[in-house]
């Protein structure tokens, strides 16, 4: 946890949870480890099958790490414009990967791992995060018991971007059962077609079985350019060098924050930055 100084308006607090810390770089490290040893004890998951999702890149690089120390193969499904650090870096683990349509989306990637699934059956393991409990789950007994540990009753905002929607559903709920007023915020873009890689714009995406929105207190719509330059300030005011749906998670934390300083509150807001920006760097020669 990291206290965001530079963003946070005078009167208010803005903590910065840090998921890029994790050993797979970003906050997916936990519903990965946690949908291979659900399966693994429910008997779904045995010796000789291989692992497979569709992923932008978190869940597939911490897969293929979880995959790699635990003796599975694992297939990823993933569009075919996904920068080539995350390419080269899953190809590194060992990981198999199957591109789909880039203008497909996320959405094509799944349709298509479904369509892989249902043609080999008994081969493969669909850890399905999007609509696997085990997601949430990750997220309700450690996410949340860390930030609560961290800022005991003094949290009355909590924000996170929504995917697979795994960190804000699992977080929320816990969260929300430790104090029922802390609100809840989902992030997602302001339009289906935008530029936060790794969020969801609901209302026209194929919808996530774990997504619930009375989890939610409200959903903040984020442009697309007021996430890229929240990612650029946190760099050169904080040292941060993340992913731009953390910019936009930090700028609705900004924002949520003036919002109760307004109505007379003072708030202590909580922000889940998801992923370095390392992923998404990439080098070309001149």
């Amino acid at each position: 946890m990291a206290r965001l100084r530079s963003v946070e308006p005078e009167g208010a607090e803005v903590w910065a949870k840090l998921e890029f810390l994790n050993p797979g770089g970003s906050v997916k490290d936990r519903p990965a480890l946690n949908l291979i040893q659900a399966a693994e004890k429910s008997g779904e998951l045995r010796p000789g099958m291989s692992i497979i999702d569709s992923t932008s890149g978190n869940t597939g690089v911490a897969l293929a790490l979880y995959g790699a120390a635990r003796g599975y193969e694992v297939t990823l499904v993933m569009p075919e414009n996904v920068s080539s650090a995350r390419k080269s870096m899953l190809s590194t683990f060992g990981a198999k990967i199957i591109y789909s349509d880039p203008m497909d989306g996320s959405d094509g990637a799944i349709e298509l791992v479904r369509k892989i699934v249902e043609e080999q059956p008994g081969r493969y393991f669909y850890t399905n995060q999007y609509n696997n409990e085990a997601n949430w789950r990750a997220h309700h007994d450690g996410t949340a018991e860390e930030i609560i540990e961290a800022l005991g009753d003094r949290i009355t905002h909590f924000v996170a971007g929504i995917g697979t929607s795994g960190t804000v559903m699992g977080t929320g709920r816990r969260l929300r059962a430790f104090r029922d007023d802390i609100e809840v915020i989902g992030v997602e873009p302001d339009d289906e077609f935008h530029g936060l890689e790794g969020l969801k714009y609901i209302e026209t995406s194929i919808r996530p079985g774990i997504y619930d929105r009375s989890v939610l207190t409200r959903t903040f719509f984020c442009p697309t350019d007021a996430g890229w330059d929240s990612a650029e300030a946190l760099v050169r005011d904080e040292g941060l060098l993340v992913g731009h749906s953390a910019g936009a998670v930090v700028h609705a934390a900004k924002t949520i924050a003036e919002e109760a300083l307004a109505a007379g509150k003072k708030p202590v807001v909580v922000a889940v930055l998801p992923d370095h920006a390392s992923r998404y760097v990439e080098v070309r020669e001149s």
